[in-house]
């Protein structure tokens, strides 16, 4: 199963260049995971075109976050994926989030903007960093 996995689009409506960049690059996924911090509603919309999983961040407004759970729990292929998006400075970010879930095999989250890819105490941690950022 190949998954793409994108956070903190920081759109204010769906948008065609993102649409291109999910063309272009998820072209060939199974699924699509986005780490929060979509802004508009319209952005789930972009993401439909595939089997997708979603989270609030904290920049989400309140319509969002009727829409989206703050942290999912799910299984792939036998694998514990926990998506959630993060808060705080971005220092400590990993261990904040880490201690929101139990007994799973990686963490896909977002809020620093910066991409991580890091095994830690045998979790994956995975932080794609900003799809619209610089």
């Amino acid at each position: 199963m190949r998954i793409g996995v994108l956070s903190d689009t920081h759109l204010n409506a769906r948008d065609p260049g993102l649409e291109i960049v999910i063309d272009r690059y998820f072209h060939d996924v199974d699924m699509i995971m986005h780490a929060g911090d979509l802004i508009h509603p319209d952005v789930i919309g972009s993401l439909n075109v595939k089997d997708y999983r979603a989270v609030c961040g904290n920049m989400d407004p309140p319509v969002l976050r009727e829409l989206l759970p703050d942290k999912l729990v799910y299984e792939v292929n036998g694998l514990r994926i926990g998506l959630i998006h993060g808060w705080g400075a971005p220092d400590g970010l990993e261990e904040r989030i880490g201690g929101m879930f139990s007994d799973v095999d990686c963490i896909v989250y977002g809020h620093s903007h910066r991409g991580l890819c890091e095994m830690r105490n045998g979790v994956l941690f995975f932080n794609p960093g900003s799809a619209t950022d610089r």
